[in-house]
């Protein structure tokens, strides 16, 4: 008997420190393990640091945290709760290792989000400071499919840095609209799906988030494109 067909991937374009893709990511992840149904992704940076040439701000990232976590509290999500000083400054370590982690002799598609899943859950869940190598090994000692060993050793030699760039420049392009971006077979491209949010004001200036509804149902919608191998209407 032949072995079921991979299923068809679903590419994100995200931060890793957006919480907007955070919520994407689990609602879609959450959805498919409900329904028993296989999914793929295939993790692409949207480094908003590199964009914005700062850290991205821990004044914009809370707010959103705590908006969004008032619609979804199932994510157990909360503010920072560690040491101030560990708040991570970056998240381009840890974007690289999910890179990295593609490689099948690590973890391929599925090691990657495992390990995509586990870092978000650690900085939005554990407030982990998932800058540093050791958190991240630390992580992907808790997946299935990677090999943390062979992750560690890819990591030494720089693995996953240059795809990061790589994906940074495309990203500039038109056709990625933000973090997070979902494509599909068959058509589906949607950017921030679910969420209907607008600021207050500038951020910098006291303005807040506001999350005036969200959506899940179109995680259901695109898991059916998926299984079905239909095209899509119009997003």
């Amino acid at each position: 008997m032949s072995a079921a067909p991979e299923p068809r991937p679903v590419t994100v374009w995200s931060d890793l420190g957006c919480p907007w893709a955070t919520l994407a990511l689990h609602t879609l992840r959450t959805a498919a393990r409900e329904r028993e149904q296989d999914l793929l992704i295939d993790h692409r940076a949207f480094p908003l640091e590199l964009f914005n040439h700062q850290p991205t701000p821990k004044f914009i990232v809370e707010p959103e945290i705590v908006v969004i976590s008032g619609h979804r509290p199932d994510l157990g999500w909360r503010p920072w709760a560690g040491r101030e000083y560990d708040y991570p400054s970056t998240m381009l370590p840890a974007m690289e290792a999910v890179q990295a982690a593609k490689d099948p002799s690590v973890g391929g598609l599925r090691g990657s989000d495992e390990l995509d899943a586990g870092l978000r859950h650690a900085f939005y869940v554990e407030s982990r400071c998932v800058s540093i190598p050791s958190e991240i090994l630390d992580v992907a000692a808790g997946c299935e499919h990677v090999d943390e060993e062979a992750l560690a050793r890819a990591l030494e030699r720089g693995a996953g840095r240059a795809e990061i760039y790589a994906q940074f420049r495309v990203a500039q392009g038109p056709g990625i609209q933000g973090s997070p971006h979902l494509f599909a077979p068959g058509g589906y491209a949607v950017h921030n799906p679910g969420a209907h949010v607008r600021w207050t004001g500038d951020p910098g200036e006291g303005g807040m988030p506001r999350l005036d509804r969200y959506d899940p149902s179109w995680a259901e919608e695109l898991l059916d494109l998926l299984a079905e191998g239909r095209q899509p209407a119009d997003a």
